[in-house]
């Protein structure tokens, strides 16, 4: 099983979080099928891949305890594929949603650590 992980510190507003992290993980070509107020899980859409390959992608969320603050995010990225290889399929969707975090206008980025 491949699995990838990293954690984000962003600040940016409670009212605007949940949309932001929606459209990031869209725009991944991951669909939202879990949502509560502090875990999060997103599923790749089949079609392209072989089913052992579809990526799910699970964040935890650690909300402020004040509402125009830092939220803390951690990723996990897996799938059921064996990583054989360093740039499989799970990691290239990691690298894909790290770049969509990274390069997102609408927060800012305090803290970024993958593994």
């Amino acid at each position: 099983m491949a699995r990838y992980t990293s954690l984000y510190t962003v600040a940016v507003s409670l009212d605007r979080f949940r949309q932001l992290l929606t459209d990031i993980l869209r725009s991944c070509s991951l669909d939202v099928i879990y949502a509560s107020e502090d875990y999060w899980v997103a599923r790749e859409l089949p079609g392209h891949v072989s089913y052992a390959k579809l990526v799910t992608v699970e964040v935890l969320i650690d909300q402020p305890q004040t509402p125009n603050t830092e939220v803390k995010m951690n990723f996990v990225v897996k799938n059921e594929e064996l990583p054989l290889k360093s740039n499989n399929h799970c990691r290239q969707i990691f690298n894909l949603v790290n770049q969509a975090i990274a390069e997102n206008r609408q927060w800012h980025l305090i803290e970024s650590v993958a593994s």
